[in-house]
């Protein structure tokens, strides 16, 4: 029999804090579209489970990732979620300045300072890869390529011949639940008769399958014709949906916000000439329908009565697997990242101004 995950690892901050550093400072995190990252300067910030990142072209072209995180005390360098810098960063705390590379190219105002060496104090790194167009950052520097996750997406998108739609629309919704419980909804279709109804009236339950491929789920089950669902989701460890609709897709970034709630972040893609009226008003209902289920779900764990149950291994495959590697990242010793090594031990660096 398969057993569930304990309660307690839904409504404990010290196990999310472990999940933090053994999730997701180990895992490609969906960061923005590549489109929005055009010419040198331009950047996209955001926070990853309380990790503050920030990705910027470099002069050169390329993609650089960094902890949104002035060496000097910690200020941030962007304070926005989009924007360009003007060659540089400039810390908002006390303007300490960055190269686009993370090379510290002036301590303003600091002063001669026995055994400062600037070249000691880049900024600190992270990964950075793009897939069709998309961008995603690791903080992890020994993490495994992108692609070593995204294969199999990648080998159903040409299969099935997906294109990606240039006109976008987000929105966000905020939840009251563990970022777990909502991961866990999403990867079995065993609730759409009882959650969903109008969903349920629109698909085969009776033919709902679910299916693991590396660390993607794959969800894909007959849709009636005129519904605005395809049938067809792909769900990426950790955190990351791929829906698809009739008329464009949606990309779906479960967020922890702390340990007892969830955002969702929502990038629709769709043609700009087609409506998107009924594919918002299904997806509302939808996220209304989870959002009601997932947090009466978080009021019972943190009631203390249930501890543990079963899972299905016809239904609830997927919830198995996600909850054997969350399982496996708590297992593991919890280790902060390095500091990195001192570099750019060439050139481009004064002590002050």
């Amino acid at each position: 029999m398969l057993i569930t995950a304990r309660a307690e690892l839904y409504r404990s901050p010290s196990a999310f804090e472990r999940e933090r550093h053994g999730v997701f400072a180990k895992s490609w995190q969906f960061l923005g579209l590549e489109r929005d990252l055009g010419e040198p300067g331009d950047y996209l910030a955001d926070s990853i489970a309380g990790f503050p990142v920030v990705v910027v072209r470099g002069k050169d072209g390329a993609l650089n990732g960094f902890h949104n995180v002035c060496r000097h005390r910690a200020g941030p360098l962007v304070g926005e979620t989009a924007g360009k810098c003007e060659g540089e960063f400039v810390c908002r705390y006390h303007g300490w300045r960055y190269t686009l590379d993370g090379r510290l190219r002036s301590a303003v105002g600091f002063g001669a300072a026995e055994g400062f060496d600037p070249r000691n104090f880049p900024l600190f790194p992270i990964r950075v890869e793009t897939w069709r167009g998309f961008v995603f950052v690791n903080l992890d520097a020994d993490a495994a390529p992108l692609m070593d996750t995204l294969q199999p997406l990648e080998t159903l998108w040409r299969e099935r011949e997906i294109e990606i739609p240039t006109a976008t629309l987000r929105r966000s919704h905020s939840l009251g639940c563990n970022w777990k419980v909502y991961v866990e909804n999403y990867l079995e279709g065993y609730h759409i008769s009882a959650v969903h109804p109008t969903l349920a009236a629109e698909v085969d339950c009776g033919a709902y399958q679910v299916r693991m491929d590396g660390r993607i789920a794959v969800h894909e089950v007959p849709s009636a014709e005129g519904s605005t669902q395809e049938g067809l989701w792909a769900w990426v460890w950790p955190n990351l949906a791929v829906n698809v609709y009739r008329r464009g897709l949606m990309i779906e970034h479960m967020r922890p916000d702390g340990f007892g709630r969830t955002r969702l972040d929502y990038l629709y893609l769709h043609h700009a000439d087609e409506p998107m009226d009924d594919t918002l008003a299904a997806s509302d209902r939808l996220t209304a329908e989870d959002a009601w289920i997932c947090e009466k779900v978080q009021q019972n764990l943190d009631a203390g009565v249930y501890e543990f149950g079963a899972l299905s291994p016809r239904q609830e495959n997927a919830v198995a697997w996600f909850q054997a590697q969350v399982a496996e990242a708590h297992a593991r010793p919890h280790r902060r990242a390095e500091e990195p090594e001192p570099g750019f031990a060439e050139g481009g660096c004064l002590v002050a101004e």
